[in-house]
């Protein structure tokens, strides 16, 4: 409960509200704490919004209890997108969007270019890199292609949002997705200038397809925007043996040992 107070910086009691209402059900830890899981945050998260657009506490709880009892068991909470038009809990469901509370759906109107009336259509704010950021972790283990799409919306959102394309490489080369993977990482290092992880990911990458010449000047790039990168330093050691290069073998190998002293 401390952890996601702090973390989604909601007050304890919304929290356990949206709990009793069945909003959000986290297991029960050893001593009987609760445990929330990367789905209920994304939850959570949607009432924090609520919360930060000055929805009251009561409606929150209110609407969302009446949002579970018209939804069916197989649809979760979280597949859903949850937001609030004035002080009301509005679901957007498709190119449906409804009332939480009473289930009324709501209509959109155009205005009448002949009389000039004004436009009352909902305009709702692009999401944001870190939000899809967040929905593509919490999928990696239920929807791979899920998450893929995700990530790539999180860096269509920040093209220098640097975690985003590191992890979508890494989900990409773990699936056996190299090239694709490697172009994912060789667009971000432009937009993602300097970022030591995205570097060594692009490096591993190159040293798992056995291009030997490619990957020691990919670490290379690691070393150069991070000289202590131990693991960069330890990888260039077993290429230099590889390439009969024993000096710098022992150098980086070395080097690699004084850092992991150091921690």
């Amino acid at each position: 409960m401390h952890d996601v107070q702090r973390l989604l910086r909601l007050p304890r009691s919304t929290i356990r509200s949206l709990v009793h209402a069945g909003f959000v059900t986290p297991a029960r830890g050893a001593r009987g704490a609760w445990r929330f899981s990367f789905q209920d945050l994304i939850v959570l998260r949607t009432a924090q919004a609520l919360v930060d657009a000055n929805v009251p506490a009561r409606r929150i709880t209110r609407s969302i209890r009446e949002l579970k009892k018209r939804l069916p068991d197989a649809m979760p909470l979280s597949g859903l997108a949850i937001g609030a038009v004035a002080d009301r809990v509005v679901v957007r469901e498709g190119g449906a969007r409804w009332q939480a509370e009473s289930g009324q759906y709501l209509l959109e109107f155009e205005a009448d270019p002949t009389n000039g009336a004004p436009r009352v259509i909902e305009r709702r704010a692009p999401r944001d890199a870190r939000s899809w950021f967040d929905e593509a972790a919490a999928l990696e283990t239920s929807d791979v292609e899920a998450a893929i799409r995700a990530y790539e919306q999180a860096i269509a959102a920040d093209p220098a949002f640097a975690d985003a394309p590191i992890n979508l490489g890494r989900l990409l080369h773990d699936r056996g997705d190299v090239a694709r993977a490697e172009r994912v990482y060789r667009e971000a290092a432009v937009t993602c200038a300097g970022d030591a992880v995205l570097l060594y990911n692009l490096a591993v990458l190159l040293d798992d397809q056995h291009r030997r010449s490619e990957a020691v000047d990919a670490y290379q790039a690691v070393l150069a925007a991070d000289p202590d990168f131990a693991d960069a330093h330890y990888n260039l050691a077993l290429l230099f043996e590889a390439l009969e290069q024993p000096q710098n073998a022992i150098r980086h190998m070395a080097r690699y040992r004084v850092l992991v002293g150091k921690r």
